[in-house]
């Protein structure tokens, strides 16, 4: 099965889910937090197939992540003044 049928077997059952949740709606009423949640829920899912639908129909290239060479020479030793060692504090500071 391509993606394409799948998709499309999905949005059936979400427009027989839709169908459904209408006519509990009918017989339940709409006033109800957990009726209001059930359809918010259902229009959730139809909004997240049809991105997928747009997602599937223009595939768009992978990229690859662009590499940033880390040299093997030492850091300036500048960068390090005025810092905290991690745990330790200030290099001029004794702990309490």
């Amino acid at each position: 099965m391509s993606v394409q049928d799948d998709l499309t077997a999905v949005q059936r059952c979400l427009d027989d889910l839709a169908r459904s949740v209408g006519r509990l709606e009918k017989q339940l009423g709409t006033g109800g937090i957990e009726m209001r949640r059930v359809r918010t829920d259902a229009n959730h899912l139809r909004e997240s197939v049809a991105l997928l639908r747009e997602a599937a129909a223009s595939p768009t290239p992978q990229r690859k992540p662009e590499l940033v060479t880390i040299p093997d020479t030492p850091y300036d030793d500048s960068l390090w003044i005025d810092t905290d060692d991690e745990g330790l504090g200030a290099r001029d500071r004794h702990a309490p």
